[in-house]
């Protein structure tokens, strides 16, 4: 689903910051979009294609991104108990789970919506389910997530932003590293055979 949605994008490059933030909204219940492949496509369309709507995708982005989060929370706060009846889901929002993560959110606060934010593969979904099933303040869990999310979104569109403006350089770099890795592993085979026929020989002359 992620090649569908990125191909799409790239076809309709000039309105391509609706679908990024469409994607992102939908990402926010659970359904199988990546975030960050849709930051990663965002800033490397800004940086090569579209680089006059580098604050449309950028802001697309990371508006999609919080009301996401948003979505999730209360997801969890809403359909959380019908969710623990599933087996699937009953180990994920174990009672003593999410007490624990609740007590975590009030010792360290921000900086567990920070990291979290920074891990990928469905993590960062739990986490915001997580804080609307344990019935976190809904207005403390957005002014922290507002924090997390803009240091985190604008990290990552500013990182791939950067290496797609160095696209031609990266690639001529990787070109060049290729080309240094084929020689050297050339120069192992042919110095491998040739010390295997070396040693062959000999034997061959000393059983002689």
């Amino acid at each position: 689903m992620n090649e569908a949605i990125q191909e799409l994008i790239t076809r309709h490059a000039p309105v391509a910051h609706w679908y990024v933030f469409g994607a992102l909204i939908l990402a926010g219940f659970n359904l199988p979009f990546s975030a960050d492949a849709l930051i990663l496509l965002s800033a490397f369309l800004a940086a090569v294609i579209i680089p006059e709507h580098t604050w449309h995708l950028f802001f697309c982005a990371l508006i999609g991104c919080y009301i996401s989060a948003m979505c999730a929370y209360w997801m969890g706060r809403i359909l959380g108990p019908t969710l623990q009846r599933f087996s699937l889901f009953s180990k994920l929002f174990h009672p003593a789970r999410i007490h624990k993560i609740y007590n975590f959110y009030e010792k360290y606060g921000l900086w567990t919506l920070m990291f979290g934010r920074f891990i990928p593969f469905g993590v960062r979904n739990c986490i915001f389910m997580t804080a609307g099933l344990s019935k976190m303040h809904f207005l403390k869990f957005i002014l922290r997530d507002s924090i997390a999310c803009t240091i985190w979104c604008g990290t990552i569109f500013y990182v791939f932003y950067t290496l797609g403006q160095n696209f031609q350089v990266i690639w001529e770099t990787l070109k060049t590293f290729n080309l240094v890795i084929f020689a050297a592993f050339s120069v192992t085979v042919i110095g491998f055979i040739w010390y295997k026929r070396r040693k062959k020989d000999r034997s061959t002359e000393e059983i002689a």
